[in-house]
């Protein structure tokens, strides 16, 4: 693991393995991938419905915490992240989600080339294995496998003709370019399994002779002489290393990661680098802040009469069939996303296009990680695709083995605020359609009682949580933005052979899941780096 290579990148999640896999197709070309967490060897990273237990357990999750948030009544949240090859796409909800086109063409309005909806189209079709026929927005033989779920309940599909009363259309694939309307997600499985980065991206290059997977290893700097990146060093079991690359030093560590460890090198706002001891290499005040994320807020409903995974899972005999059911035929509920359920509109007609999401969900729990209720009951979360809040992931000391200070700064702006009200209102008015109130909807939480914009407010504050989206802490942009700490080629700004691939780049927010944009940036930055840019 010591000694030279062409190409380092560091960090073995959703972007990584893309990397890993366009950076080694090249023979010539020796690649070393170093990862903290581990190998994917554990049943749940595989079992669709492993989610409820990976969440919130050490041995998938790095555990982070948030500082207490002010727009949250101080209170702090997890922050999970994958602690595994193929990173949150090992944990996280499967779904297919790339954006709206406006959300690339905005980026391509500030002035970056090459980011805008055409140009990025190409690159999610180059991944697909869609099990859909080929057709102008989807293809085969990639390897991101996407699939449709393998399991329906009534009670969605009742959200679904009620979202329609309420004037939100059906619709049948969220990935054209403008996702309005509701209908089931499309996910990355096969056959009702997990397809995370590591299975699709990764392990099936994990032959070749010129690419290396090192895991439980800490990245803990880059090194850098004469403002060029030359390597990294790093730790395992104690001890330190180094490892040198000839070409580039490819960042793939996350939102979270990657500013951590570029703060760690000397790169980041020289102040607050001088104030924890660590030497100046750029200075670049960007670096940790501009940090966005999806804000879900989840109601509940109590419902009667339909069959909801809460009454399912609580009865013990029905247990062993739900098992028996996916062992034989990979269907049933241990085959189902997160949510299954989604759905985009505007939160009031002053919106110009679709502005918040719905994860809507045959079950309830006060959080993930926590057992579901004894209750039958249905969650409609929604959360504010473009949130105006901006928050920040800095350093907490000198020591790479420290976790870094989450600060999200939710509902910080009077316009997520606003949001977050008409969000509210807005699923009051869907469970109103007759196409739910036939199972006797009862609002549990926030509850009937909470009816002015302050009440709703206060409701929004004491719901909302994280949807596990967090990007834009190393931020694109040209030379002129002050807080850009990437040009649009990804490079880093002042920096020589140093280029970051990840979550952290994205300017804006996408409006959806945020998963596949980052395989697409991986796969840009890979083309990038290949065709010697």
């Amino acid at each position: 693991m010591t000694g030279s290579f062409d190409y380092i990148v560091v960090g073995a999640g959703s972007a990584g393995c893309v990397l890993a896999n366009r950076l080694s197709a090249d023979p010539s070309k020796r690649v070393l991938v170093l990862e903290a967490g581990g190998k994917d060897d554990w049943i749940w990273f595989h079992i669709p419905v492993g989610y409820l237990f990976s969440i919130g357990n050490p041995r998938a999750d790095w555990m982070f915490q948030t500082q207490p948030i002010d727009g949250l009544d101080g209170r702090k949240l997890s922050y999970p992240r994958g602690k595994v090859i193929g990173g949150s796409s090992a944990i996280n909800a499967m779904i297919y989600m790339r954006g709206q086109a406006a959300d690339y063409d905005g980026w391509k309005a500030m002035g970056l080339n090459g980011w805008g909806w055409d140009d990025v189209l190409p690159l999610f079709m180059a991944q697909e294995d869609h099990i859909n026929p080929p057709s102008a927005l989807h293809s085969s033989g990639g390897e991101w496998r996407v699939e449709h779920p393998r399991m329906r309940w009534k009670v969605l599909d009742a959200f679904a003709e009620a979202a329609a009363e309420e004037g939100i259309a059906p619709v049948a694939d969220f990935n054209g370019g403008d996702n309005e309307g509701a209908g089931y997600f499309q996910v990355n499985q096969k056959t009702g399994r997990r397809w995370s980065a590591a299975r699709g991206f990764l392990k099936p290059v994990l032959h070749r002779q010129n690419l290396k997977l090192e895991t439980g290893v800490r990245v803990t700097r880059i090194l850098i002489e004469q403002g060029r990146a030359v390597g990294v060093a790093y730790s395992r079991g104690g001890q330190e290393f180094e490892a040198r690359a000839s070409a580039e030093v490819v960042l793939t560590a996350g939102a979270v990661g990657t500013p951590q460890l570029l703060e760690l090198s000397g790169l980041g706002d020289g102040a607050r680098l001088q104030a924890l001891g660590i030497e100046t290499k750029a200075h670049l005040p960007g670096v940790g802040e501009g940090l966005q994320d999806h804000l879900q807020i989840r109601p509940y409903y109590k419902v009667s009469g339909v069959p909801t995974m809460n009454v399912l899972y609580g009865s013990l005999w029905r247990r062993p069939l739900m098992a028996l059911e996916y062992a034989l035929f990979r269907r049933g509920p241990m085959s189902m996303a997160p949510s299954q359920m989604g759905a985009f509109a505007r939160s009031s007609p002053d919106q110009e296009r679709a502005n918040v999401q719905f994860h809507v969900q045959p079950l309830s729990l006060d959080r993930f990680g926590e057992p579901l209720h004894s209750f039958g009951a249905i969650t409609i979360s929604v959360c504010n695709l473009r949130p105006t809040s901006r928050g920040s992931i800095h350093l907490a000391s000198a020591r790479a083995q420290d976790a870094p200070l989450i600060q999200p700064n939710y509902l910080s702006t009077p316009e997520d605020e606003q949001v977050a009200i008409d969000s509210l209102r807005l699923v009051r008015k869907i469970v109103a359609q007759s196409p739910l109130q036939r199972f006797a909807p009862q609002e549990h939480r926030p509850g009937p009682e909470a009816q002015s914009d302050a009440d709703l407010l206060a409701a929004a504050r004491s719901l909302g949580t994280t949807i596990f989206h967090p990007v834009g802490t190393a931020k694109m942009g040209l030379r002129g933005d002050p807080m850009a700490v990437v040009d649009d080629q990804l490079r880093v700004h002042g920096i020589e052979g140093l280029r970051i691939a990840d979550a952290s780049i994205m300017p804006t927010i996408t409006s959806g899941n945020t998963n596949s944009p980052t395989l697409m940036i991986a796969e840009k930055a890979a083309r990038m780096i290949l065709s010697g840019i």
